[in-house]
């Protein structure tokens, strides 16, 4: 993290976010808790829903760190097979 950033909490984010869907513009955001317009903006993108199906919404950070651990799991799969091939042959 670079010198003089602020490290805020996921409550607060989460409120930012609640208070900008519920209607607050950015700018009273901004000046209110003093906060850069970009900052929450990001706070928004990632806490945007995405639909997943008919019934199942998940945030956008929520898809990316199921990605995570998808490619994750295809490696040590992957992994696991070459393993499984070795000793099969002995």
């Amino acid at each position: 993290m670079a010198r003089g950033q602020k490290q805020y909490t996921e409550e607060f984010k989460n409120t930012i976010v609640e208070l900008y869907n519920s209607g607050k513009s950015l700018t009273e955001l901004s000046s209110e808790y003093a906060v850069s317009k970009s900052t929450i903006t990001g706070w928004v993108k990632k806490n945007k829903p995405v639909t997943v199906d008919k019934d199942t919404t998940i945030t956008a950070a929520e898809y990316q760190t199921m990605i995570k651990k998808n490619k994750q799991l295809e490696e040590e799969i992957e992994i696991l097979k070459k393993a499984m091939g070795i000793f099969a042959r002995k």
